[in-house]
């Protein structure tokens, strides 16, 4: 089982960023596949998730409006595309498999003008 977030980077408040997650080793259509961020000194936390089959989607209320997780199951990869971001929302960002069975080894988000 190998995750690979990309995507990560320096942006402006009120800019955009993808993410993505690329999955080995299974299939991550079958899988819920979730994100979660953390920054220093703080716990990880939940930031959107989505579940096998019909792809029911879920997110945390500072990022609903904002954030929408997607997948591509032909390329095996899980996306995170993020609007309108704020500095609050700088932070590592992790790809996870299942209810925290893997993580990716993140990406780090930065919104600073």
């Amino acid at each position: 089982v190998h995750l690979v977030e990309s995507g990560g980077g320096l942006v402006q408040p009120g800019g955009s960023l993808r993410l993505s997650c690329a999955a080995s080793g299974f299939f991550s259509s079958i899988y819920y596949m979730s994100w979660y961020r953390q920054t220093p000194g703080k716990e990880r936390e939940f930031v959107a998730g989505i579940s096998s089959g019909v792809g029911t989607t879920t997110y945390a209320d500072s990022v609903k409006g904002r954030f929408t997780i997607s997948r591509d199951n032909a390329k095996n990869t899980v996306f995170l595309q993020m609007n309108n971001l704020k500095p609050e929302d700088t932070a590592m960002y992790y790809c996870v498999r299942g209810m925290g069975a893997d993580w990716g080894q993140g990406t780090q988000v930065t919104v600073s003008s």
